[in-house]
């Protein structure tokens, strides 16, 4: 089993940033898929963007060039930094990982079919215009 515990939520307006962190704890796989989903109210949970076991990113279209996915090992701790926020950012962000036996690791894996093992319970963050 793993654990995931999100933090670093909150209210900021439009053009602002926020950090968050999810931190994990558990077994350890030297294989992973781990990653950060989004779901705003309403909508469907979708992928923001992943990084694999060797260090490689995804990123979904929509937060490209303005969020950045970063991990330390040493602190089993998993890091998305959000620049330049929009209202549209505006969703629950949870923290995900996966032993990563099939399927690709980007963010389009849920849609894929073969989603993630191990989920937080998230983080609200919320951008106002």
């Amino acid at each position: 089993q793993v654990q995931l515990v999100e933090s670093g939520g909150g209210s900021v307006q439009a053009g602002g940033s926020l950090r968050l962190s999810c931190a994990a704890s558990g077994n350890t796989y030297s294989t992973y898929c781990m990653g950060w989903f989004r779901q705003a109210p309403g909508k469907e949970r979708e992928g923001v963007v992943t990084i694999d076991s060797d260090g490689s990113t995804s990123y979904a279209d929509s937060v490209k060039g303005r969020f950045t996915i970063s991990q330390d090992n040493a602190k089993n701790t998993l890091y998305l930094q959000m620049n330049s926020l929009k209202p549209e950012d505006t969703a629950m962000y949870f923290c995900a990982a996966d032993r990563w036996v099939a399927g690709d690791c980007r963010p389009e894996r849920e849609v894929e079919g073969y989603g993630m093992d191990y989920w937080g319970k998230g983080t609200l963050v919320t951008i106002s215009s």
